[in-house]
């Protein structure tokens, strides 16, 4: 669970897990949230305090569950909540517009749940706008994503297996601290106990979640975000180093987070970090830059980049 859910969003996560865990301690309350039992115990007052009628029992059968017979208040969208909501969905995820899509079909029970004003224009909406697919974004599936996300929340090791792009199958160990999404991939930032470092994995590659009997503590004031931007570029198979001759502030704004990690070097900079794809690291990343650079690491780089200018002087050079 991320560390910066505001008091109520946590609350409302205290609600679904009563609501789907009756009998759960204040000890277990608080490692699913990932706070301190006293902070749990706060979000079951701000509860009580909304009307929820929350029990409480002490022994080896007791925990806090719902009263009998609770009635939670309807959720009520706003005209632009609803529309806003469908467009989050199709952007996110266009084959929702599709028959038979698992969202799609959740999707389509919030319409028919609102109210003929609001439902309308949100129906309609859903019929007549078309979403291209991203041909970069990948679906996990929701149930892996599902135990990541106890996982997260509870603050438990878990051994996952993952299957990489070449098809190599492996498990490891992890600390899973996050879960990240980032344009339409999700990833899992962790601590990998199979590297002994910092990895992040796509949860699309995730076949399998199983726990361990170990906790863990996440960093403090964890930047989830910012972590991993910073190490989608380390950690595969071919290392890689280039170096710019134009200062570090010019050429930043054209390195991409998974290039690597750009340092200052003398009166340039030096771009340090790996990727499984060097042909596609030279055309696709290393061309666009508008500076002159020299691949000083990698030699699976190197004969990208020599690769790529053979054919690019090939392209201009006159026939006889």
């Amino acid at each position: 669970m991320p560390n910066d859910l505001s008091p109520t969003a946590r609350a409302l996560r205290t609600l679904d897990i009563l609501q789907t865990r009756p009998g759960t301690t204040a000890d277990e309350l608080a490692r699913r949230l990932g706070v301190t039992e006293r902070a749990a115990r706060r979000y079951v007052g701000i509860l009580r305090e909304a009307g929820i009628p929350v029990e409480s029992a002490r022994g080896p059968h007791g925990g806090y569950r719902l009263g009998r017979g609770t009635r939670l208040p309807p959720v009520h969208f706003t005209q632009a909540e609803a529309l806003g909501l469908v467009m989050a969905v199709l952007g996110g995820q266009p084959a929702a517009a599709e028959a038979g899509d698992l969202v799609g079909t959740a999707l389509g029970k919030v319409v028919k749940a609102l109210p003929e004003g609001v439902g309308r224009q949100a129906a309609a909406l859903r019929q007549y706008a078309s979403a291209a697919p991203d041909p970069y974004s990948a679906r996990p599936d929701p149930v892996v994503t599902s135990e990541l996300v106890d996982a997260v929340a509870a603050r438990h090791r878990v051994s996952i297996t993952y299957r990489s792009e070449a098809g190599e199958v492996w498990e490891a160990e992890v600390d899973p601290w996050s879960l990240v999404v980032r344009h339409g991939r999700w990833y899992l930032l962790c601590h990998s106990h199979r590297a002994n470092a910092i990895r992040t994995y796509r949860v699309d590659r995730v076949r399998g979640v199983q726990r361990t009997g170990h906790g863990f503590r996440p960093p403090e004031d964890l930047d989830a975000v910012a972590v991993l931007e910073e190490h989608l570029g380390l950690g595969w198979s071919f290392p890689t180093r280039v170096v710019f001759d134009a200062p570090l502030a010019e050429v930043a704004s054209w390195v991409r987070p998974p290039m690597g990690r750009l340092d200052p070097l003398g009166h340039g900079c030096v771009l340090v970090g790996s990727t499984r794809n060097p042909a596609m690291y030279a055309q696709e990343w290393l061309a666009r830059i508008p500076f002159a650079f020299r691949v000083e690491g990698g030699q699976e780089l190197r004969a990208a980049v020599t690769a790529l200018a053979a054919r690019l002087t090939a392209a201009v050079t006159d026939r006889p």
